[in-house]
């Protein structure tokens, strides 16, 4: 029996695996802008046309790195955040972390901009914005788990959630208010930020930050598998749940704060991708969900940044309108089996 769930797993593996590289080609070959598959090919080895190789280059193949990045990045977090609460419906965007990150950047932003040069090209930009993103998704995920540790209602938990998330969303408000033009106006550049704004440099320091918090999650993989049993267990085992505890608090918030810093919220990603993932694999076990969340995280939003191109003629869906398409059904039928389950008990 372990032989043949081997064999599932790593079977799982392959299939996402090679479905990943499928959906990134296509990435790159569909765009608003119509070009010929073998004139992308030549472009992508610097023997296409000059408009070819703007297009391919410059925006399509660090969008499609980008996608994968924010997918296997958003997803983890939100894997480390179900595990650690507990709670089948937490996620960055649904707990309110992503809208800590956001806090972040707008402090950032709108007021301290006239400190900092707020450029593309300036790499100290981008890591300004990763650390403010962190560190505002960290302070929330500091009070959801304060108050989780006194309330153990699933739904209030969430409620205040959404209520921190509200907040949130004020002092944003009263910010944008009270910024000047220029503020106002990089910020609001921000908040329309998606995959295909980010420059080299950019991703760049993405990909630093995510591999950060990634191999951060590898690290707490059995500690992980241990907190599926409770905290009680976890300690007689041998887990110090204090180090955990923040291991797993910096390892969420640097995934997810780094891609709402750069990306903006990607919505329902992190809550959706890991139910998806348990399904695919039918385990629990961390060691197989952890990679298997990052490839099938990566997989979706790559899917979601195809079909929001597809419109054509210029014109591109925002991705967070897909991957709520995406995530919406998946947060109804959790609710729904768990509601199943109350009235079968």
């Amino acid at each position: 029996m372990a032989g043949r769930a081997n064999i599932s797993v790593a079977l799982t593996f392959l299939i996402l695996g090679l479905l990943l590289a499928l959906l990134f080609v296509l990435d790159i070959l569909i765009g608003s802008t119509r070009l010929e598959a073998s004139d992308v090919f030549r472009s992508l080895f610097g023997q296409g046309t000059a408009h070819g190789e703007i297009i391919v280059m410059q925006f399509r193949l660090p969008k499609a790195v980008t996608a994968v990045i924010a997918g296997a990045a958003m997803s983890v977090s939100g894997l480390l955040m179900q595990t650690l609460f507990r709670n089948p419906l937490a996620g960055p965007d649904v707990l309110g972390v992503s809208s800590g990150a956001g806090l972040g950047v707008a402090l950032m932003i709108l007021t301290l901009s006239p400190v900092f040069e707020f450029s593309s090209l300036n790499p100290l930009h981008g890591w300004s914005l990763i650390i403010a993103a962190c560190a505002g998704a960290g302070a929330v995920m500091v009070i959801i788990m304060a108050v989780s540790a006194r309330v153990r209602d699933i739904m209030t938990v969430l409620i205040i959630g959404i209520l921190l998330a509200s907040a949130i969303s004020s002092v944003v408000s009263l910010l944008q208010y009270f910024s000047n033009e220029s503020m106002l106006k990089t910020y609001v550049i921000w908040t329309m930020g998606n995959l295909g704004n980010l420059s080299p440099v950019q991703v760049r320091v993405l990909l630093a930050a995510s591999s950060t918090g990634l191999i951060m999650a590898f690290m707490q993989v059995k500690p992980l598998n241990a907190l599926l049993m409770g905290e009680t267990f976890s300690r007689s085992v041998g887990v110090n749940m204090k180090r955990t505890r923040i291991a797993l608090f910096a390892s969420a918030s640097i995934l997810a704060g780094s891609v709402t810093a750069f990306c903006g919220p990607l919505a329902f990603i992190g809550i959706a991708v890991p139910h998806i993932t348990r399904l695919l694999f039918s385990t629990s076990d961390h060691k197989v969900l952890v990679p298997g969340v990052i490839l099938t995280g990566a997989t979706v939003v790559l899917l979601s940044d195809i079909v929001s191109a597809l419109p054509g003629g210029g014109h591109i869906i925002p991705v967070n309108t897909v991957t709520s398409l995406i995530g919406i059904p998946v947060v109804l039928w959790i609710i729904a089996g768990k509601n199943m389950m109350g009235r079968k008990i």
